[in-house]
């Protein structure tokens, strides 16, 4: 298994359909070993390496047949992509103080 740093200087050097591959073999290495705990894992690491974590995740949903308990890997995944992105709530203005 690589160092996070080999990790690092391997994946920065991809595509990004290779990167979020790459990372799906680093962080739940196939379908099957897909689960809740990996799922947060890959979505924290495409955002790490500045990939959407939604278009991460609907490359996932194409293979969901494949994933053991893909309820609650999808249920588990919407919960992170609302709490760690903008798209999980409505962004809000308020002019208080911009005078």
């Amino acid at each position: 298994m690589m160092s996070d740093n080999q990790f690092s200087n391997f994946i920065n050097e991809l595509s990004i359909q290779t990167k979020m591959e790459n990372i799906w073999g680093y962080t739940c290495g196939s379908w099957e070993n897909c689960s809740e705990a990996t799922i947060q894992s890959f979505l924290a690491q495409c955002l790490d390496y500045n990939i959407d974590p939604q278009f991460c995740m609907s490359w996932v949903e194409q293979h969901k047949a494949e994933i053991p308990n893909w309820n609650a890997v999808s249920e588990t995944s919407l919960g992170w992509i609302n709490q760690h992105t903008s798209s999980g709530s409505a962004i809000s203005v308020s002019d208080e103080g911009l005078s």
